[in-house]
């Protein structure tokens, strides 16, 4: 039998997109259509967008572009996104791992904002953290720690006491940059070296230590 890897914690901060959530058909639907409209390849634009802003996305794709256009654009497909939930669904285990969660101190910390991370948690039937760091909440998209740094803040938790559960580059080093360690979940966080990485979250399971502390306990890790 493999023996669980177990991290010790105060406070857990999650991403959304990816890690909670499986918006990956929506995401190529409006991405690759921007990337048309733009003469872009769709395969390298996918490459790089998961995990970020919008218009921080589009600032890496066409360096040198009038940050206003990528916010205009940034804009516009948040409406898009938020209008098509065909295809959002719950990463398996994700209903059970929220639940496990009630009362311990956690905190969402995503890249989108407050109407397309309400919409695609209620799409998918998960229920929104109590707590929550949305893109409204930051001036900088990830990878910088700040969204992170932030939910530490408001749980009242030592960034270094925190575990970050990201599926994405980007995510996984604004964990790493805010001091945390970090799970990885799903294909897109191995190659982003987090401390942990499992395939979704049906083998994660938390628990509240005897001295108040968060356990999480993730059988079938790799690293």
């Amino acid at each position: 039998m493999t023996v669980p890897t177990v991290l010790t914690a105060r406070a857990l901060l999650l991403d959304m997109d990816g890690t909670l959530v499986n918006s990956d058909a929506v995401v190529e639907r409006i991405w690759r259509r921007w990337a048309d409209r733009h003469g872009l390849d769709g395969d390298e634009v996918m490459k790089v967008v998961h995990g970020r802003q919008g218009y921080a996305s589009m600032a890496v794709l066409l360096p040198g572009r009038p940050m206003e256009l990528n916010h205009a654009d940034n804009a516009r497909m948040l409406a898009e996104e938020t209008a098509d939930l065909v295809g959002v669904v719950a990463i398996p285990g994700a209903p059970e791992f929220l639940a496990s969660l009630r009362g311990l101190p956690h905190a969402l910390v995503t890249s989108a904002d407050v109407g397309l991370s309400t919409a695609r948690m209620a799409a998918a039937g998960l229920g929104l953290p109590g707590v929550r760091v949305t893109a409204e909440s930051v001036g900088a998209s990830k990878p910088d720690p700040e969204g992170f740094l932030k939910g530490a803040a408001e749980l009242g938790v030592d960034p270094a006491d925190c575990v970050v559960f990201e599926d994405s580059g980007a995510g996984i080093s604004a964990g790493r940059s805010a001091g945390m360690r970090v799970v990885g979940v799903g294909p897109r966080a191995h190659s982003h070296r987090p401390d942990v990485v499992v395939p979704d979250l049906t083998g994660v399971r938390v628990e509240r230590g005897e001295g108040g502390e968060v356990r999480v306990v993730v059988r079938g890790a790799g690293v």
